[in-house]
């Protein structure tokens, strides 16, 4: 997973230059000489060649829980998949792949799964049980962090043979997509530190708390980690953890580039990516005077040049994205999206075409049409996005300013509809499921984005994948959400810690155990 980023010595010295300077404006200069990203095939455990033992130090904040079910911090989330496994695992290309799950069935209505259980065992020796599979699940469905991917989750019950048995509300193809969710012992759900079947496993030292190797992990997979233990550094912020890792007491550091605390690396690294699932949009208001029009509205998104907003603002760890899901998923379909990609001509056209405003009563010229953009400016990042979207609709003739309002202040305007635009944010789940925007109990529901065809479609996209294109017409002619990009995390770690890092989505040390879901599904 590499793209060359050659380090010369000039670069050193310009990039030592700039540091003086505000990044937001001068651009993000990588210091690294290996940008590894997504895209290309992961390789698998039997085709990774053997790497000596590392010594590795990582981080974590002590003052935020290490309970997969109670944070959704990335920095303590690194560690998850060290510790804990799912059911599945999932692949840079959004492919479910076995590892808790030894088979499977699926009834023909697809909503009752059937998962049979591995021969696993946690750090401690205890055999891993279908009631500990069957715990976590019921956890993860009222956590904050798992429970709208699980929203159509009826039932999850003990069945025979150590099996769970998951019974869904509506037919879903690939429920396995879903259920990377780390599974603990079930006495531990609700603890600080739960016990896992990872091939790591917590432990208090005189030195502090660290993650030792298990010398009887179950199924002994290759690993991009090879530490007999992994020492823990303490955090205390964003900051504090960048002066940590540039004095050589951290080897990987995981971080936002679309968060207001980002800070910037200065020595030398190795910098990854991985996608995060985080998705910007911008969502019209029905009841705006000029994106009523559904010709502009289907305009809107040609107005929008993404790839300048990700070099401006994301400093290149984002994806352009003119369809609402990740482009990384099977089901992102690019000829598609090409209909829907930056023309700014196109826009004009369409701007051009909104009749003038009357005249004042007094014969006065009357203010030219002005639409506002609706964003939270307790995220100033989104905010200065926010503004470039504005200035991005004034130049091709359309006015446009932004409310940028926090608070109580924000959720009135949003809820009441106060706005023309809403620049919003959210993450999406594995299956890239929209139902948050269209149901009339959606939590994403706002400014009429109700849809009766659209929510129905999204649930025949979960059970049909080849409806997914269908789904992404009827979003994109109704033009009431019009997608902007999917972010993407930033990895650095210290030259040759990793022969290779198979960063993926909330996992970044990727493994397989050589099966794929064919070779465990029993027809």
């Amino acid at each position: 997973m590499k793209k060359a980023l050659v380090l010369l010595l000039c670069a050193i010295v310009i990039v030592l230059f700039l540091s003086t300077f505000n990044t937001e404006t001068e651009g993000y200069i990588p210091t690294g000489d290996g940008l590894h990203s997504q895209g290309q095939s992961q390789p698998t455990s039997s085709s990774r060649q053997p790497v000596s033992e590392q010594s590795l130090t990582l981080v974590y904040y002590p003052n935020k829980p290490l309970n997969p079910y109670q944070t959704g911090d990335y920095t303590n989330r690194v560690l998850f998949p060290l510790l804990y496994q799912g059911l599945f695992s999932i692949d840079d290309d959004y492919t479910p792949v076995p590892i808790l799950c030894k088979s499977y069935t699926c009834s023909k209505n697809m909503r009752v799964y059937t998962f049979y259980i591995e021969d696993a065992t946690f750090s401690d020796g205890t055999a891993l049980t279908a009631e500990d599979v069957a715990a976590s699940l019921h956890a993860a469905k009222v956590s904050p962090v798992y429970q709208g991917r699980l929203r159509y989750v009826d039932d999850i019950r003990v069945g025979d043979e150590d099996s769970v048995i998951v019974s869904l509300s509506i037919s879903y193809e690939n429920l396995p997509l879903l259920l990377d969710i780390p599974i603990v012992k079930a006495s531990d759900v609700d603890a600080a530190q739960p016990m896992g079947t990872g091939p790591y496993y917590l432990e208090e030292r005189r030195t502090g708390l660290q993650l030792t190797r298990r010398k009887d992990w179950w199924c002994n997979a290759a690993l991009s980690v090879t530490a007999s233990y992994i020492l823990l550094e303490e955090a205390q912020s964003n900051a504090q953890i960048r002066d940590q890792y540039e004095y050589g007491n951290i080897d990987l550091v995981c971080t936002d580039p679309g968060s207001d605390l980002s800070v910037d690396f200065r020595s030398d690294y190795e910098l990854w990516s991985c996608e995060n699932g985080i998705f910007l949009y911008l969502a019209c208001n029905e009841k705006s005077q000029i994106f009523s029009d559904p010709a502009l509205r289907l305009a809107l998104t040609h107005a929008i040049d993404r790839d300048q907003l990700i070099e401006d603002f994301y400093r290149g760890f984002a994806t352009a994205a003119t369809l609402p899901a990740s482009p990384h998923s099977p089901f992102y379909n690019r000829s598609l999206a090409a209909k829907y990609t930056y023309h700014p001509e196109a826009f004009r056209e369409a701007v051009a075409l909104i009749p003038p405003p009357e005249p004042n009563e007094d014969g006065t010229e009357p203010a030219p049409v002005t639409v506002t953009i609706l964003v939270n400016k307790t995220d100033s990042r989104r905010v200065r996005v926010a503004r470039a979207i504005a200035q991005m609709l004034t130049d091709c003739g359309l006015k446009a300013t932004t409310s940028e309002l926090s608070g109580k202040d924000y959720t009135n305007a949003l809820r009441k509809g106060i706005y023309d635009l809403h620049l919003g944010q959210t993450t999406l789940s594995p299956n890239m499921d929209l139902s948050a925007f269209y149901a009339a109990d959606g939590a994403l529901n706002f400014g009429g984005l109700l849809d009766t065809v659209i929510y129905e479609m999204c649930q025949e996209a979960m059970a049909n994948a080849g409806n997914y294109y269908t789904l992404h017409r009827l979003v994109m002619e109704d033009a009431m959400l019009c997608p902007i990009l999917f972010r993407s995390y930033a990895i650095y770690t210290s030259r040759g810690t990793f022969a290779e890092l198979d960063a993926v989505r909330d996992n970044l040390f990727f493994y397989t155990l050589g099966k794929t879901l064919e070779d465990v599904y029993i027809p």
